[in-house]
Order: structure tokens, then C-alpha cells, then sequence
């Protein structure tokens, strides 16, 4: 028998899950008080779940996330009402680690899964895909990326990871297979322009969060870069990477230096597909909507939504960049690391002389006398056997653990 569902959102990546995910990390209370469960003690909660549910390296996080898709699953088995689940590196999982999954959470039981899927046109995926590869250190040119993303074959790292989270129909096909095309849907992002409100508009009809007061304010974003703010990036992955420790780059280079930064030149060429790439992407779009309209899931949007945006008339190819745009970006770049260098001295100083105050106080009390004479008292009573006896019952006494009086 029936009694709860679980909606499960598994992709794919620049969908806007990050907000989505913020979003529900942060109304938790609010979801439970309508009945709705989002099992999570820290924002990626999720994320550690997936990796543990697939067994996926990724950078030493890999031993944090031991045991996490249990606990989650085993959170949402004990919910009274719905649960949602959400990560988009779960749309790589493979048929047995999704028969896994969806045992776990009661699918067959007392559970109705629901797949979300939420979806973008190729034109703007594959960008998004190098660029977000640059921003976690990779050093590969766009061209050789699209070289291999575009390669029939598909062997390497590069285009098993880019066609696992973003072939849309295969993505169906592996976690959708056992559930009714009723209990899938499609969310669609709309086109660059639109209302931002619209694709959150979607969610909510999806999650069935209709008539639930959530707070949207503070959202936490993935920002695009410009074409040569990317090349700057991997400029720096190319010169940086072997000295750079793992720890450092994320802080440094993708938060400080591109999310925060760079992110904010706007007024430079965005990162586009090649006009000679545009048709075979667009061909690809067109056979997607045909599949999926073919397949009768629950389509929240616009199929038509999947149909890329024609070829820019003007197209920046990072590559080749115009050499004073990437000046400009490593200006802009340079004078954040200085700011916040500066910031980080200033912290220090501060620091610094809060220890220097901690010292003086800890001086001044050694010198009353008072103070000698209770550690004149301790040394002469732990030099016998009795006198530490005594010493014993006392810090027990006083429930302290340390050597000191």
C-alpha cells in the first residue's frame, strides 16, 4: 500500500539545482510543517549521499560520504509524508546503482517515486559543461573539449561524464524505466530572457509545493563567466595546478577568483557554441523532444524550450581570445587576491594582538603571589605518592582532566 511519495531530482547540472538546493536546505522546517521531508543536517548532504550511492572519487570527499545514501534513505523511509531528494550528479548513476537507490527508499512498497528531471538545450550546455571542468582545474582547450565530447566513440573521462549528466533521453531511459511515464517529468529551463521566476514556477509544480510560503531571498547561484574570463582561468590551471594543493584552489581560484570576481564583468563576450558545432547540436535537440514527446512523461514547460538559441553573430572563441579583454579580467583578478590578502594581514594584526593581551593577563596572574603559592603547593604534593593521591580525588573533585590545579 501506497502512503508517501518520494520525488526524486536527479539532474542535470546547470539547471538551476543550486538554487533549488538552497532553497530547500534552507525552508526544511517550513517543508516539514506541510509534510514534506528534505533529509539534510548540512547543504550537501545530497551531494554526499550520491557520491556515496555510486562510489565516486572526488577529491578526498569520497571518505565523508561513507554510509550517507543509508542514512539519507533510511530519513526518508521514516518520514510520515513526501520526501525530495535532489542532486544532479545522480543522473550518471548506472542501472544497478538506480535498482539500489530506489529499493532503498521504498519504490514497490509503500513508497510512489517520482523522477524530476530538469533540462537545457545543448546550446548552452555544452559551454556550461567546459567552463564548469575549468573552474574545477582542468586546463583542456574548448576545442579539444568539443573535439571530444563530439567524438562517436566516447572513450575517455571528459565525454563519459558529459553525455552521463547531460543525454537526456539515456538519463530517462536508466532511471525511469520501472516507474510509470506518469511519474516522470520533465522540467524544462526557459530561454536566456525569460523570468527568472519561471523556472522556480516549474519546481514548485513538480515538487508540489504549491501553497507553501518558502523564503527565496539569499540565493546561492553557480555564475557564469565571459569567454575570456574562462581563458584566464584555465591560464592560471595551466600555470598553477602542479603547486597548487587541492585545499587552496577551491577557496582561491573558483570562489574568490571566478565566482566572485570574475563572474561580475558582465560586459565582455559570453561564452557560446562554435557556429560550426551549432548544427550538430541542434540536430541533437530536435531528436530529444521527438523522444520524449514519444514517450508521454509529464512535461512541465516547453518542450520547444529545448531548441537552442541560433549562433551568436559574433562568436568569441576562448581559444583565440582578444588578448586585452583577458588583461583586463587578470587586472580585476590580481587586485582581488591583494584585497584579500590585505584583509586576511588586517585579521592576523587583530589576532596577533589579542594574543599579545592573553599573554600579558596570564603574566600578570603568575605574579601574584597567590599564584605561587598554589603552584609552589602542587609541585610539593605531586613529588610523594600521597600528596597525588590527593591531587587525584581532587581534579576528580572539581571534574577537571588536565594537570593543572
Amino acid at each position: 500500500m501506497v502512503t508517501r511519495k518520494v520525488h526524486l531530482h536527479v539532474g542535470t547540472p546547470k539547471t538551476g539545482t543550486s538554487y533549488l538546493q538552497h532553497v530547500l536546505y534552507h525552508n526544511r522546517r517550513a517543508l516539514r510543517r506541510h509534510g514534506i521531508t528534505y533529509p539534510a543536517d548540512r547543504f550537501d548532504a545530497h551531494f554526499l549521499a550520491a557520491l556515496d550511492l555510486m562510489r565516486m572519487p572526488w577529491g578526498g570527499l569520497e571518505a565523508q560520504a561513507i554510509g550517507a545514501w543509508d542514512r539519507l534513505a533510511a530519513e526518508v523511509r521514516r518520514a510520515r509524508g513526501d520526501s525530495i531528494i535532489s542532486h544532479e550528479i545522480l543522473a550518471t548513476a548506472s542501472r544497478v546503482q538506480i535498482g539500489r537507490a530506489l529499493e532503498s527508499l521504498g519504490h514497490g512498497h509503500d513508497a510512489e517515486v517520482h523522477l524530476v528531471l530538469s533540462v537545457r538545450d545543448l546550446v548552452r550546455q555544452i559551454p556550461a559543461e567546459w567552463q564548469e571542468n575549468v573552474k574545477h582545474r582542468a586546463a583542456l582547450s574548448y576545442g579539444a573539449f568539443l573535439d571530444r565530447i563530439q567524438d562517436p566513440r566516447r572513450e575517455g573521462r571528459i565525454p563519459t561524464w558529459f553525455w552521463g549528466v547531460q543525454e537526456i533521453p539515456d538519463i530517462l531511459d536508466r532511471w525511469g524505466r520501472d516507474l510509470p511515464p506518469g511519474h516522470v517529468h520533465v522540467v524544462t529551463v526557459p530561454p536566456t530572457g525569460g523570468s527568472p521566476e519561471l523556472l522556480w514556477k516549474r519546481f514548485v509544480e513538480a515538487f508540489g509545493l504549491d501553497g507553501i510560503d518558502l523564503k527565496l531571498d539569499g540565493e546561492r547561484i553557480n555564475p557564469s563567466l565571459g569567454s575570456a574570463e574562462t581563458t584566464l582561468i584555465r591560464r592560471i590551471n595551466r600555470a598553477a595546478n602542479e603547486e597548487l594543493e587541492p585545499a587552496f584552489y577551491r577557496p582561491l581560484v573558483r570562489e574568490l577568483l571566478a565566482h566572485q570576481t570574475l563572474s561580475q564583468r558582465t560586459g565582455t563576450p559570453r561564452l557560446g557554441l562554435p557556429p560550426d558545432v551549432h548544427p550538430w547540436a541542434t540536430g541533437l535537440e530536435e531528436a530529444w523532444i521527438e523522444e520524449i514527446r514519444a514517450r508521454g512523461y509529464d512535461v512541465i514547460g516547453d518542450l520547444d524550450d529545448l531548441r537552442g538559441a541560433p549562433p551568436a553573430a559574433e562568436y568569441a572563441d576562448p581559444d583565440h581570445p582578444d588578448e586585452a579583454l583577458v588583461s583586463g579580467a587578470a587586472v580585476d583578478a590580481l587586485k582581488a587576491v591583494l584585497l584579500d590578502h590585505a584583509r586576511l594581514q588586517r585579521e592576523l594584526g587583530h589576532r596577533d594582538a589579542e594574543l599579545r593581551d592573553t599573554q600579558q593577563e596570564l603574566e600578570k596572574a603568575y605574579l601574584r603571589p597567590t599564584y605561587r603559592w598554589r603552584e609552589k603547593l602542587v609541585r610539593r604534593l605531586e613529588s610523594g605518592s600521597t600528596g597525588r593521591m590527593l591531587m587525584t580525588a581532587y581534579r576528580r573533585a572539581r571534574g577537571r582532566s588536565s594537570r593543572s590545579a
